[in-house]
């Protein structure tokens, strides 16, 4: 397993954003971690990317743990936070540079144009980022974040801002790369789940409430869709 997360806990005084988290993801499957508003799921993914420290619990990534080795895990990960933060007075292509050099992409001139190319940037890549649409920003961000062809791909609302075309687009390329990553992606959009997620997640109020492949929740829940079933579970 990529990722292991066992009874991970963080407390913010008195709350509880997420409770005894224990879940893992696999090379090959693209698990969707779903969830309402302030389920716990950003605060998950900032865990496990060493941006946020846990209360208690434990999680790896790559084999490596989150605390002890936080330098390895951060190497192993490409990072599509849900807020995209980005450089806007900075040229796309001079964002990548930047993103290559931090990561000492070898090759980085190849590489750079091979992800322009990958997230459909080639139109955009002379442009400041402050000039482009929201989302062409997120491509941008997801530029970053695949640029040194991390094990690891955690994904925050990839498709927030696409257009219908795009959204086709940045999926087909969620799932080719799903083939040979592991890749946990948030979405509140169920259709983006059925179209490239083989497991799922839901977490409601901080804990786990279903964790299955996708083909054993229409069994279990008799081909209801996949909505209906998160509304239920979350309710």
């Amino acid at each position: 397993m990529s990722i292991v997360v066992e009874q991970l806990t963080k407390v913010y005084g008195e709350q509880k954003a997420i409770n005894s988290l224990s879940f893992s993801a696999e090379p090959g499957k693209i698990l969707g971690f779903l969830g309402p508003n302030g389920a716990g799921k950003s605060t998950t993914m900032k865990i496990l990317t060493c941006f946020l420290p846990q209360t208690s619990g434990r999680a790896s990534v790559c084999g490596f743990d989150i605390n002890e080795n936080s330098i390895e895990v951060r190497k192993c990960i490409g990072y599509l936070p849900e807020h995209n933060p980005l450089y806007l007075e900075m040229y796309v292509k001079e964002s990548l540079a930047m993103v290559a050099d931090i990561h000492q992409v070898t090759n980085r001139k190849h590489r750079i144009d091979e992800v322009i190319a990958l997230t459909g940037l080639g139109a955009e890549q002379h442009k400041k980022i402050g000039q482009l649409s929201k989302g062409y920003r997120q491509r941008v961000g997801l530029a970053q974040a695949i640029l040194h062809d991390p094990k690891v791909l955690i994904l925050d609302e990839p498709t927030s801002g696409l257009d219908p075309n795009q959204l086709i687009d940045i999926r087909n390329l969620i799932k080719e790369l799903g083939k040979t990553k592991t890749v946990i992606l948030s979405t509140h959009i169920m259709q983006e789940v059925e179209a490239v997620c083989e497991q799922v997640v839901i977490v409601n109020k901080g804990q786990i409430v279903l964790n299955e492949t996708l083909d054993l929740l229409y069994h279990k829940f008799k081909g209801e869709s996949l909505e209906k079933i998160f509304i239920n579970a979350t309710r």
